[in-house]
């Protein structure tokens, strides 16, 4: 085939609960599936704390990473079917990109750590940049199944997921505002969390993709299934992804991981209590190895351990993340911005160190972004080809997506603990008449 690649001499097949099957056809990607490092994602789960809210929401990444390799398969497919090249710089598809375009796929999201986002934050690790450390080192077995296509091959896939590759329809294929990361991640986490709030046309979708020369586009016939696709997405980041009792979750489990490491940094444990996995996080000096020996299990022991700790702070903070007991929230517009000091004051004279048990935190996301000259960062932007083979931009013939262009669209929340809601007294009853509704009110003059 392309680069070295070897087919198996019968395809395997993967049962999935959103694509029905997975078909694996490559040697490589099967040996790539099989290395260390990705069987790790079993162990990760894609929505972290979502699962608190949503039960079902046990999905790990190593489904959804298949599952974007599958849609990335299947677009290969269309494009080498319906739109083969057939002469040099033509803007049709050569089908030689399609193992650095499966294998990319496939790996995106290999960097991801437990808890990812809100371990990123605390201890400033980057999944985009260790997932191209665990490409190109040749520790690693993933990097020594890509050298079997030839020496430069690591390097080629890591550039399509850093988005540097020089073929534009391979990147946007994998990262873009439509792309197979995004399709597979909102039916998967729909389908997962028992919401319809995801789901749209993909099969229409992949009949109406198809490539030209600066990227993929699609036909203008299919705009009502990219429409319900963008709308889905609006959604599902909504009703799902920023729903508040799963960044309440977020919430603890960014201030339990805050109050470990300042605990290790005071000398708090005992040398044969100490975290052994964590410390070099702590200390800020983590090798690629430290990394990939991390999963969700691994901290939900140390969290369980934690329980018993004689800090009262951490001991609270990791019973109410292993048990639910999420804060509860409220929004606050920039008028009462104002009464948050008060807030977090009447919450340190409760008896809670309001540094560990309040927070404010926002969710915003953008449905769409449409090219704004001027902009330093364009999104790439989704287009819609004509019968002649003029292309459209989306926002400009659809007045659904022209609605959402650029409008930022979330909310900001304080979190405090919810025995505010529920004691008795003075200080209890003051904290309680600045909030109405689920937002907080300008106090009472």
């Amino acid at each position: 085939m392309k680069e070295h690649d070897k087919l198996l001499p019968r395809e395997k097949v993967l049962r999935d609960p959103i694509h029905s099957y997975i078909y694996i056809q490559s040697q490589i990607i099967l040996d790539l599936i099989n290395t260390k490092e990705f069987q790790r994602l079993r162990r990760i789960r894609q929505l972290g704390t979502a699962s608190s809210t949503f039960h079902g929401a046990e999905h790990s990444r190593f489904t959804h990473s298949v599952g974007v390799y599958e849609i990335a398969r299947q677009i290969c497919d269309t494009f080498a079917r319906n739109y083969p090249t057939s002469q040099p710089n033509d803007g049709l598809w050569d089908d030689r990109e399609r193992l650095v375009a499966l294998c990319a796929a496939l790996l995106h999201d290999i960097g991801h750590g437990p808890y990812s986002h809100t371990f990123e934050h605390i201890f400033q690790t980057n999944h985009e940049a260790l997932t191209a450390q665990i490409l190109l080192s040749p520790k690693t077995e993933v990097n020594q199944v890509l050298r079997q296509v030839s020496p430069v091959f690591p390097q080629k896939v890591a550039s399509v997921i850093q988005k540097t590759y020089p073929n534009p329809q391979v990147v946007q294929m994998i990262s873009s505002q439509i792309d197979a990361d995004r399709m597979d991640y909102l039916l998967r986490d729909s389908y997962f969390t028992g919401t319809n709030y995801g789901t749209f046309d993909l099969r229409r979708i992949l009949r109406m993709m198809r490539p030209y020369r600066n990227g993929i586009t699609f036909h203008v016939s299919g705009m009502h299934a990219v429409e319900d696709y963008i709308i889905s997405r609006f959604q599902m980041y909504q009703q799902v992804y920023f729903h508040p009792v799963s960044r309440s979750m977020e919430v603890i489990l960014n201030h339990l991981l805050l109050r470990a490491k300042l605990l290790y940094q005071s000398s708090h444990w005992d040398k044969d209590r100490l975290p052994q996995m964590l410390l070099p996080f702590f200390a800020g000096k983590f090798s690629l190895l430290d990394y990939l020996k991390l999963d969700d299990n691994i901290l939900n022991t140390y969290f369980t351990i934690w329980c018993d700790d004689p800090d009262p702070i951490l001991s609270d903070l990791a019973r109410r993340f292993l048990n639910r007991k999420p804060f509860k929230s409220v929004c606050y517009a920039e008028q009462t911005k104002k009464v948050l000091p008060q807030l977090k004051s009447l919450v340190h004279q409760a008896g809670f160190d309001a540094t560990y048990y309040t927070a404010t935190n926002n969710s915003y996301d953008l449905p769409y972004d449409a090219y704004e000259p001027g902009q330093k960062q364009q999104a790439a932007q989704i287009k819609l080809m004509r019968d002649d083979g003029s292309l459209v931009e989306l926002s400009t013939v659809s007045k659904l997506v022209k609605a959402i262009t650029g409008k930022f669209l979330g909310d900001e929340r304080f979190f405090f603990p919810k025995e505010m809601l529920l004691g008795q007294g003075p200080t209890f009853q003051e904290f309680r008449s600045y909030l109405k509704n689920g937002w907080i009110k300008n106090p009472t003059k």
